[in-house]
């Protein structure tokens, strides 16, 4: 599968998706939210996770902290009769990020060009250098030039 074809397939995924980008984790956590959703106390999920209870206690520390795994999120989740969604979403689609990068970098170059135009005084007019800026852009996508990834 070639990468055009990847990234539609992967933005079709997420577009059929509800609107993730929204939903906040809870300020204590999936884990302790949802323990306590079902009533289930400490000592009930550490006896389910076959640890001891603090290590419960832990557990939802590192969640709030970002320090916790992956591989200890899943085992909570199986615990608490939960499944493990991990994703990225983009802010847009992949294309519309690509494209909004494309166009970044082809400003950047066009507007190097522009600018030493300029002091020749053969600087481009507003419109012609916004479409020099969209067909460069363009070309970057077409060709899938790696500098689009090269700046921040």
């Amino acid at each position: 599968m070639d990468k055009a074809t990847a990234r539609k397939a992967l933005d079709s995924k997420i577009a059929s998706l509800p609107p993730l980008q929204k939903m906040q984790r809870p300020h204590k956590g999936w884990i302790r939210a949802v323990k306590e959703a079902l009533g289930m106390s400490s000592k009930q999920l550490a006896a389910r996770l076959g640890v001891s209870p603090p290590r419960i206690t832990a557990l939802e520390k590192s969640e709030v902290d970002e320090t916790v795994t992956l591989a200890s999120l899943r085992r909570a989740a199986e615990a608490l009769d939960c499944a493990l969604v991990y994703s990225f979403v983009p802010k847009g689609s992949f294309e519309e990020v690509l494209q909004t990068r494309a166009r970044r970098i082809a400003a950047d170059i066009i507007g190097k060009v522009d600018h030493t135009m300029r002091l020749e005084a053969q600087n481009l007019q507003s419109d012609k250098l916004n479409e020099e800026i969209e067909n460069l852009a363009a070309q970057i996508l077409r060709e899938q030039h790696k500098i689009i990834w090269d700046k921040r």
